[in-house]
């Protein structure tokens, strides 16, 4: 019996324009095996939340550049946790300062990639913490 890949929600929360990154790591995930949807831009976390839960996605990942990441972050938290879809795991990544990384491990995201990090590391991290449903 195989393992189901894992599915992962890559989304770009906010205003943000810019979504290279986000297409990267998207591309790096699915060249691993995962099953990968990409939302697109100025995607609402109540979007995002409703794509994880529609596509029963093991993980989110968020690309934040406009410095709303705090906001961004914390809602979509707060209604994986009201859907009762605390179980996916969410992560991120952008130009998110390190004084900031604490605060958003605290709400619960699980990862923190800030610029530098390299698709391999990030890969690496998703295949390792994030449990297949």
């Amino acid at each position: 019996m195989s393992e189901s890949p894992l599915r992962i929600v890559v989304a770009k929360p906010g205003l943000d324009g810019h979504d290279r990154g986000a297409k990267v790591i998207a591309r790096a995930l699915r060249d691993a095996g995962m099953e990968v949807v990409y939302t697109g831009l100025h995607q609402t976390p109540e979007q995002i939340v409703e794509a994880a839960i529609q596509e029963d996605a093991d993980g989110v990942g968020l690309s934040v550049l406009s410095g709303a990441h705090m906001t961004l972050f914390a809602r979509t938290i707060e209604l994986l946790k009201e859907r009762d879809a605390s179980d996916i795991v969410v992560f991120g990544g952008g130009i998110i300062p390190e004084d900031d990384i604490p605060q958003l491990e605290a709400l619960g995201v699980a990862k923190v990639f800030t610029p530098g990090a390299t698709t391999t590391e990030i890969v690496d991290w998703v295949k390792g913490a994030v449990p297949t449903a």
